[in-house]
């Protein structure tokens, strides 16, 4: 088989870059695991244009929130599937001095934070002492929709190979990488934390952090907002069903759910919510963090055959339209990747 791409990775990442190769008539392939706990597979979708306690603005939001809805509605048209929704944030204050610090950022004219009208409207459905604002416009990407029916497009397209990648099957020669029987123009990985271990990319500043979640029915919740007072309470696509969480560990033994945050996120939601719920499900998984909280796009400098699309962290179902398409048209059409995320940033380390 003879292709243009060769693509290591179906996670929100190969998913939008095989989209827009196909857009551009280019052929690949597809190589992925389908691991069942990947942090695409298990991620809420949040779209949330501020970030920490003081609610600042995330990078680049005026591009990337609107380039994301735009993308993920025609992906969702041409798939005959709803892909995103608008579902802001309402923002209950777990105490007077968040209450103060948000309400500072509303009089600062933060452009995503506002004021909620109806301070009550939620007393029948939460504990809440100290009020509640609004963060708008907030998203959420369907993941537990698109990357499945995406991948049935890949199956029947016969450009999906479901098995792990062998790295002592890549040959890359001066104008090919084989694999196999596959011979292609360039490889792209797209396979999130793999890419930590990666002989090509290893020496990148990866921080890959883990989180766990937990999936309620909580059937008597309106699911036309997100909630969010310490975690985070997101509709998911199935009615009643929502994703709780998620929290962030730097250093942990392995990635798998901890008795620990069990415990805690079910004390919140006993303390937060007023109407009846169950868990049902318990995951967790490592996401693809960086370092300077910024993803690596690009060529590798130093080998004209490799590039990746990786690092999108806790930020992934905004930033990979964005980059996928900017990678995209960096492989057809020679334009520049924005220098904040290209990987020739690190030149001298991949040279090592």
């Amino acid at each position: 088989m003879q292709i243009d791409y060769l693509i290591i990775g179906q996670g929100i990442s190969g998913t939008w870059l095989s989209y827009y190769l196909q857009k551009e008539g280019k052929s690949f392939l597809v190589i992925d695991n389908h691991f069942k706990e990947a942090p695409s597979r298990i991620s809420a979708g949040i779209i949330n244009p501020v970030t920490g306690r003081r609610h600042v603005e995330v990078w680049m939001a005026k591009e990337i929130l609107p380039f994301a809805w735009n993308a993920y509605t025609q992906l969702g048209k041409e798939l005959g599937i709803s892909a995103i929704s608008q579902k802001n944030i309402i923002d209950f204050f777990p105490g007077p001095q968040m209450r103060v610090s948000f309400l500072q950022r509303v009089e600062e004219k933060g452009e995503y934070v506002f004021n909620y009208a109806e301070q009550n409207q939620f007393h029948s459905m939460f504990n809440y002492e100290f009020g509640c604002g609004e963060i708008r416009p907030a998203y959420t990407a369907h993941l537990e929709t698109l990357l499945p029916v995406w991948r049935q497009q890949l199956k029947e397209r016969k450009t999906l190979l479901e098995e792990e990648f062998d790295f002592n099957e890549l040959k890359i020669s001066l104008s090919k990488i084989h694999y196999k029987d596959i011979i292609a123009d360039k490889i792209i990985f797209c396979d999130g934390n793999s890419s930590c271990n990666n002989p090509y990319f290893h020496l990148l500043p990866f921080a890959p952090n883990k989180g766990e979640l937990l999936i309620a029915e909580i059937p008597g919740l309106p699911q036309t907002s997100i909630y969010k007072k310490g975690m985070m309470l997101v509709p998911l696509v199935t009615k009643g069903l929502w994703w709780v969480g998620s929290d962030y560990a730097w250093k942990f033994e392995n990635a798998d759910p901890t008795n620990a945050f069990r415990e805690r996120t079910e004390q919140l939601l006993k303390d937060w919510l007023k109407i009846p719920y169950k868990i049902v499900a318990h995951l967790s998984g490592t996401r693809p963090a960086t370092l300077e909280r910024r993803p690596f796009v690009g060529i590798h400098p130093h080998h004209p055959n490799v590039g990746l699309l990786n690092g999108m962290g806790t930020k992934g179902c905004s930033l990979a339209p964005f980059f996928a398409r900017q990678l995209t048209e960096n492989l057809v059409y020679k334009k520049p990747v924005l220098p904040e995320a290209d990987i020739m940033r690190f030149s001298k380390i991949l040279a090592r």
